[in-house]
């Protein structure tokens, strides 16, 4: 792939990942959302070819700023266990308990059996670049989704009278709930449009 091309490429990966972080309730800039592809091989690839390490980055949540999250952005084509470490170090020093790992391919093998024995206390998620090409959200198929807070699925439970196994599922790793960063137990509300209906909600719980 030419530089072009890779500046080009990281670019849309760059914005999908703004756009993430801002549906997610993180303070994201405008800037960061609307730069222009121009504006972001100034900044990134001042030399013609991009350089991973500048654009790691981190947000606030809107409501909470000691909720965080830090993004980062391996040079190595392939992501083992030692990076994983480095980068679990960088967030216990920073006092942050939230990140994604950006791939140019997905995690190795034992590299994903080391992510998911982390301690849970650490969320650190996984994404390969060819899945933040394209904000799945914003494609014309895919109706709203809204994940809900822990009160809102108290309520929905009491006034539906319903059990987490009675409620449809949506499974951890399904693109739209990874988009959310959604974890087990938690449920997002679907809202679609229906020609004879109006608008009309859905809910799924995240498996």
């Amino acid at each position: 792939m030419t530089d072009r091309l890779e500046v080009a490429r990281m670019w849309r990966v760059y914005r999908t990942l703004h756009e993430m972080a801002n549906d997610r309730g993180y303070a994201v800039l405008e800037h960061d959302i609307n730069r222009s592809l121009e504006a972001f091989a100034a900044e990134f690839a001042p030399g013609g070819s991009i350089d991973r390490s500048r654009l790691t980055f981190s947000v606030q949540k809107r409501d909470d700023p000691s909720d965080q999250l830090l993004v980062f952005f391996p040079d190595s084509t392939t992501v083992g266990v030692q990076p994983i470490k480095n980068y679990l170090q960088k967030m216990i020093e920073q006092g942050v308990t939230k990140a994604i790992i950006v791939c140019r391919k997905d995690l190795t093998a034992i590299a994903r059996k080391s992510l998911a024995s982390i301690d849970s206390k650490y969320n650190l998620e996984s994404f390969n670049e060819k899945e933040l090409l394209v904000n799945i959200t914003k494609h014309e198929l895919v109706p709203k989704h809204v994940v809900l807070t822990a009160p809102e699925k108290k309520e929905l439970l009491i006034k539906y009278r319903l059990k987490d196994s009675q409620i449809p599922r949506i499974k951890e790793n399904d693109p739209v709930a990874k988009y959310y960063g959604m974890k087990r137990g938690q449920v997002v509300k679907i809202i679609r449009q229906s020609e004879t209906a109006g608008r009309y909600l859905t809910y799924r719980i995240c498996v």
